[in-house]
């Protein structure tokens, strides 16, 4: 990770926000069910979402915001979370990462956007016993409304089963909203590869070439991820059941799956380059074709009109009556032997 200016010569766990400067408020949902009950609601104020946190119901904590640390240093002293969890959730430029603590696990994950560019924010996500937190910057990409929707209709396993649930289903949909992400770049993909096999535009070139480093930026997200998955699988922690476990190795296929899509499309991409020099070396070699018959064809008759170009008193051809035609009909016969000579070679 590189360090921001700002952090240099800091102690560790110093909270210092290393996103963009923002005046907005930071919201906080407070999600408690059960199997039976479900309760939501949002604040604006720490204390009045803790005082409504109720006893017996899983509960997650969804902090849209860490731009200020103030509040993110709160949550930490309510929860007793380590200084250095703090600061990772405020650096926002963190690797995707696993990490065990004595009384949470921690996730650091990104989730990811595409429009006409891939737009990342950090996203994490803390597993206490009974208890969910994420924080996350506030951005367009929420992937957890479908989350959200399953908890309030009571929909699949998430109200049924505890916190280690929920806390897969936010990682999951995290995951899911990477193949949405994918299927967008697949499609600009085809769109460049047909546009380079028909015209070769400059634009399609440009577009190419920002698809390429769109790959590059996705890849450093995403292929921390399986690691990040795989020590959760391996971990020992209480807090994930070996229900829970099940669920991450399914995860993990869909991760690698789309590591595997990236690697696919970057090889695409490669290809489609190789064929657009290809193409272009191709059509500079049919010019210089044409213009090398071109001169062949012309060399011999630029010859005769050299020789006979030249100032001598004495040349028997120019007094000659017929001289000016027959070297027109010399030059003539020149080039048409040349032209059937070169068809017969299939150079035209």
């Amino acid at each position: 990770m590189m360090k921001n200016k700002s952090n240099i010569g800091l102690p560790p766990g110093t909270l210092v926000y290393t996103g963009k400067a923002t005046q907005e408020r930071i919201k906080i949902t407070l999600i408690e069910y059960n199997e039976k009950d479900f309760q939501e609601k949002e604040y604006f104020d720490l204390s009045e979402c803790l005082m409504d946190v109720k006893e017996g119901m899983v509960k997650w904590i969804d902090v849209d915001g860490v731009h200020k640390t103030e509040l993110i240093e709160a949550i930490g002293k309510a929860y007793d979370i380590h200084p250095l969890t703090m600061e990772d959730i405020v650096h926002i430029d963190q690797r995707p990462k696993f990490e065990e603590y004595d009384n949470y696990v921690l996730a650091i994950m990104k989730m990811i956007g595409y429009s006409k560019r891939i737009e990342a924010e950090q996203l994490s996500i803390l597993l206490f016993k009974n208890t969910v937190i994420s924080f996350q910057e506030p951005n367009k990409n929420d992937a957890f409304d479908i989350i959200r929707l399953r908890l309030r209709q009571g929909k699949g396993r998430v109200r049924k089963l505890g916190a280690d649930y929920l806390f897969y289903a936010l990682m999951d949909a995290i995951v899911d909203g990477y193949f949405h992400v994918l299927e967008k770049i697949g499609d600009e993909v085809e769109e460049v590869e047909e546009e380079i096999m028909n015209n070769n535009s400059k634009n399609s070139l440009k577009r190419l070439y920002t698809l390429k480093r769109e790959l590059i930026f996705l890849r450093r997200q995403v292929w921390p991820i399986r690691d990040l998955i795989s020590n959760m699988i391996r971990s020992e922690s209480e807090y994930i059941t070996d229900n829970t476990q099940l669920f991450l190795r399914d995860l993990q296929d869909h991760s690698i799956r789309i590591i595997d899509s990236i690697e696919t499309y970057r090889d695409l991409l490669s290809g489609i380059m190789d064929v657009h020099y290809s193409n272009t070396s191709n059509k500079m070699n049919e010019v210089m074709k044409v213009l090398t018959i071109m001169s062949s064809i012309f060399i011999p008759v630029t010859f005769v009109a050299g020789v006979y170009g030249m100032n001598f008193e004495f040349m028997p051809e120019l007094k000659s009556p017929y001289g000016y035609i027959g070297t027109w009909v010399v030059m003539i016969l020149m080039m048409l032997g040349q032209i059937v000579f070169f068809k017969k070679k299939k150079w035209l």
